[in-house]
């Protein structure tokens, strides 16, 4: 038997933050929901193995071993793939029960919780394809090829996309309690990588990644847990202090930073201005996504609400 050809590591294709493209050119766009989940690269061999790999590159294959499926849909065809894996409830993707599988690396622990919190992977791209690499075709022509792949099974899915009526898009997407929508040029190339202006993330409600520098202890009965988190983000300077975040947290949701947040202590606040809050110090490795109501003309997060932590990215990541 000729051994298999390796198939080639490509980077996930990154969208920009913008608004919904105008009237007069969304016949150019595609729109897809924006699924709340993590980010997955699925490289399947011609033999059915396959190797899930995060945004970031890590191979995550043993977290997911429901996701085997893939390489049995594809009958023998190489192929290297985009999507988002998600947990659903009632149809609608929940990061709360998809936190319980990410960072498992123990594969009986992994099947164990594949039974009982099952996650989906929806597929949305084909970067590469029998040998023959994709990235130059328009957007439209590899959503044709993976289209006709046959990738629909217990786990997995190939949704459809609305080509123009973005306003419509939005508004379906919106009543459904789904984040939002991606618009996609129907000409643009794939960017391993790159966040490109070719791809717009469009949110329902505006959120904001940052990095987390500190905390607050609460009062009452959540005494000796955090109340509050302390918020920042990446400048050419350093990490600037954006504002704390105490609403939107869940009673497991702190105990669980409390206990992250006791392995990260420093001695000083990793911040570049000043913050006037009693806090423990945290090294800023753990990032966080809050929803809010926009800026302040001081720079600060105004009505911040956590969300949840991101644990699918690293500090380094933010930025791409």
């Amino acid at each position: 038997m000729e051994p298999l050809e390796p198939l080639p590591v490509i980077r996930p294709m990154l969208a920009t933050p913008g608004p919904l493209p105008g009237v007069g050119e969304e016949a150019e766009w595609a729109f897809e929901t924006k699924w709340d989940g993590a980010r997955c690269v699925v490289a399947v061999a011609g033999d059915g193995s396959l190797r899930l790999s995060t945004r970031a590159g890590d191979d995550v294959t043993a977290r997911y071993p429901e996701l085997a499926e893939i390489g049995r849909l594809l009958g023998g065809r190489a192929a290297v793939l985009d999507g988002e894996v998600v947990a659903l409830a009632d149809g609608r993707p929940d990061f709360g029960l998809l936190q319980r599988r990410l960072g498992v690396v123990n594969p009986r622990r992994a099947a164990q919780l594949a039974v009982r919190y099952p996650v989906h992977l929806v597929l949305f791209d084909v970067m590469h394809l029998d040998g023959r690499p994709l990235l130059a075709l328009p957007y439209r022509d590899r959503r044709s090829l993976l289209s006709g792949l046959g990738l629909v099974g217990p786990h997995s899915s190939v949704p459809g996309y609305a080509v123009g009526h973005g306003q419509r898009a939005w508004d379906i997407t919106l009543r459904a309690g789904f984040e939002g929508l991606v618009a996609k040029r129907l000409l643009s190339p794939y960017t391993p990588g790159i966040r490109s202006d070719q791809w717009r993330k469009i949110k329902h409600t505006p959120a904001q990644d940052v990095l987390i520098g500190g905390w607050t202890e609460g009062r009452g009965g959540i005494a000796g847990l955090p109340g509050a988190v302390l918020a920042g983000v990446e400048v050419p300077e350093g990490l600037r202090y954006v504002g704390s975040v105490g609403s939107g947290f869940s009673a497991l949701e702190r105990r669980d930073l409390a206990r992250l947040l006791a392995v990260i202590p420093r001695d000083t606040s990793p911040f570049m201005n000043p913050v006037d809050l009693p806090a423990h110090w945290v090294e800023p490795r753990l990032v966080a996504e809050i929803t809010m109501a926009g800026w302040t003309a001081a720079g600060r997060l105004r009505s911040p609400v956590w969300h949840r932590l991101r644990s699918d990215l690293t500090r380094d990541e933010l930025g791409g």
